[in-house]
C-alpha cells in the first residue's frame, strides 16, 4: 500500500526553497519565527517533506521551535527524523534531539523524554535511546513503566529484539518498575518478530502469576507470527487459549487472522472468517473488508474485490482513502477502467485523489477504450478541485487532445 498516498495542496517548489532558507536565517538570527504562528503550523510539514538537503532539516526544526509534547509537532519530528535517517545523517538527528534536551522543560516532562527515546529508535540509534533512558534520574525523575515501554518500543523499531528481551527481564527488578499490559505486549511482539514463538507461553504464564490478563493485541501479535511461519497447528492451540481469556470473538483477533491469510494468498479462507463473524453476530469493521479487498486484488480476483467493496458500503462501513486507492489501482491494472472511474470519482468527492501514476493509468486507460471525453472530464475535475501538479495535468490534457 506504500504506493498510494493522499494528494494535498502544496506550495510552489521555488517558494518552498525560499522559505527553507528563510527558516534557517531565522534560526541563526534568533528572531521570532513565523512558522510557529497558528496559521503557518501546517507549513512546517510542507517544508520538511519538500526539503531535499538534509543539512537544512535541523535548521527548519530549530526555527519552528518544535515541541515534542504537541501532537502536530510530534508528526513533524517523526518526518524530520525519518528523512535524516534515510539520508544516514545521524549528526543531524543528534542536533535536533539534543537541542530539545537543553530546554528547561525537558527534565520536567516524562512524556517528552519518552518521545525522544522512541525517536532515537525510529532512527535506528538504539545506543542513544538507551542513553536517554539512563539519564532520566539525572533530572530527579524516577524510571517508570512509561519510560520502560518507550525504550522497549524504540528497540523494537531498531529491530534489536535480543536487547528487548534482556531489558524486559532485568530492568523491572533493577529500577523497581512494575510491567503493565503494554510492556508484555511489546515483549510478545519481540519474541514473535524474532521467530521465538514458543517462548510466548512463558510470557503468558508470568502474566497469569502477576494477575495481568492478556488482551486481543497480545494474541494478535502471537497469531500474526504463527501465520507468518505457517504453523497452523499452533494457531489452533492459541485460538483455544483465546477462548480461555474470552477474547476469541473480538474483531481485532479476526482481523489479524484475515490479514495474515491474505498475505499468504489464502483470501478465500480469509473470507470464510468474515462469514464466520457474521454468522456469530460479530460485526466486522472497515479494516476487515479492506484487508479482504486487498487480498483478492493481489490475487487478481477483481470481481470478488468489487463485491466486497459493495457489501462494505451496504453495511454502512466507510472505506478509507487507502481502500479507494488500492481498488482504483488494481482495477486499472485489470483493465476495468469504467469501474475504476466510478470508484475514483467517489473517492474524489471525499477529497481523496490517488497518486499521479495511478491517475495517469486511469486517464490513459479510458482513452484506450474510446472514452476520451470521460478522461478529459476527469482531468478537468482534478484541476478544478486540486491545485497541485497543474503543469503535469496540463501536459496530460494536451496529450488527450492529440
Amino acid at each position: 500500500m506504500a504506493v498510494f498516498f493522499r494528494f494535498r495542496t502544496s506550495l510552489n517548489l521555488n517558494s518552498l526553497k525560499h522559505r527553507n532558507l528563510a527558516a534557517a536565517s531565522i534560526a541563526f538570527a534568533g528572531n521570532n519565527d513565523p512558522l510557529t504562528s497558528k496559521e503557518n503550523k501546517r507549513d512546517i510539514l510542507s517544508l520538511l517533506k519538500s526539503e531535499s538537503n538534509p543539512e537544512r532539516i535541523p535548521d527548519i526544526c530549530r526555527a519552528a521551535t518544535l515541541n515534542p509534547d504537541s501532537h502536530p509537532h510530534r508528526i513533524a519530528f517523526s518526518v524530520a527524523i525519518s528523512k535524516l535517517a534515510k539520508a544516514n545523517h545521524l549528526n543531524g538527528i543528534s542536533q535536533i534531539l539534543e537541542e530539545v534536551k537543553s530546554r528547561p522543560e525537558y527534565g520536567q516532562n516524562e512524556s517528552i523524554i519518552g518521545h525522544l527515546i522512541v525517536l532515537y529508535g525510529r532512527a535506528s540509534m538504539p545506543d542513544d535511546a538507551m542513553r536517554t533512558f539512563m539519564e532520566i534520574d539525572k533530572y530527579g525523575l524516577r524510571h517508570s513503566v512509561n519510560s520502560l515501554n518507550a525504550l522497549l518500543f524504540a528497540l523494537m523499531l531498531a529491530k534489536n529484539y535480543e536487547e528487548v528481551k534482556r531489558i524486559f527481564f532485568e530492568f523491572p527488578r533493577t529500577y523497581g518498575i512494575k510491567p503493565n499490559i503494554d510492556t508484555y505486549n511489546r515483549v510478545i511482539k519481540a519474541f514473535c518478530e524474532s521467530g521465538d514463538l514458543s517462548s510466548v507461553y512463558s510470557i503468558l504464564n508470568e502474566m497469569d502469576r502477576k494477575s495481568i490478563k492478556p488482551n486481543a493485541t497480545s494474541f494478535g501479535f502471537w497469531l500474526e507470527g504463527l501465520y507468518k511461519e505457517e504453523k497452523y497447528e499452533d494457531v489452533s492451540k492459541v485460538l483455544k487459549l483465546t477462548d480461555k481469556y474470552e477474547i476469541k470473538s473480538e474483531v481485532i483477533v479476526y482481523n489479524v487472522r484475515i490479514q495474515s491469510l491474505c498475505k499468504l494468498k489464502k483470501s478465500a479462507e480469509a473470507k470464510e472468517l468474515l462469514e464466520e463473524m457474521l454468522c456469530s453476530g460479530i460485526k466486522p469493521n472497515s479494516v476487515s473488508y479492506t484487508q479482504l479487498i486487498y487480498g483478492f486484488c493481489k490475487e487478481r480476483n477483481l470481481e470478488e474485490a468489487k463485491k466486497l467493496f459493495e457489501e462494505m458500503t451496504e453495511r454502512g462501513l466507510k472505506p478509507d482513502s487507502n481502500c479507494y486507492f488500492l481498488l482504483v489501482y488494481f482495477l486499472c491494472h485489470g483493465g476495468d477502467y469504467e469501474t475504476a472511474l466510478k470508484v475514483c470519482k467517489e473517492s474524489m468527492e471525499k477529497g481523496w485523489v490517488p497518486n499521479i501514476s495511478t491517475m495517469k493509468s486511469l486517464v490513459n486507460g479510458l482513452a484506450s477504450v474510446s472514452k476520451v471525453d470521460e478522461a478529459k472530464k476527469l482531468v478537468g475535475l482534478v484541476k478544478q478541485k486540486f491545485k497541485s501538479n497543474v503543469d503535469v495535468w496540463n501536459e496530460i490534457e494536451e496529450d488527450l487532445s492529440q
